[in-house]
């Protein structure tokens, strides 16, 4: 029942502020997405090494709870 209400009120012709602007930014600017993924491979595509992850964590030493302290 709610696919038949939405879909009477869908306006196939419709497109936000938003999706206007990105589309045109990607219209004047057709490297934009290459960039954009370059940029995504330098800082979030990375291939983690478990092995060496897990030897950081079994070598880390647990810190006290209060660090400014004189332990005394």
């Amino acid at each position: 029942m709610s696919s038949k209400l939405l879909r009477i009120f869908r306006r196939a012709d419709y497109q936000s502020d938003v999706t206007q602007f990105i589309e045109q930014l990607k219209a004047e600017r057709p490297e934009l997405e290459a960039q954009q993924r370059a940029g995504r491979a330098i800082w979030w595509d990375k291939h983690l090494d478990r092995d060496a992850i897990g030897e950081w964590k079994q070598a880390r030493v647990p810190q006290k709870p209060y660090v400014y302290g004189s332990g005394s």
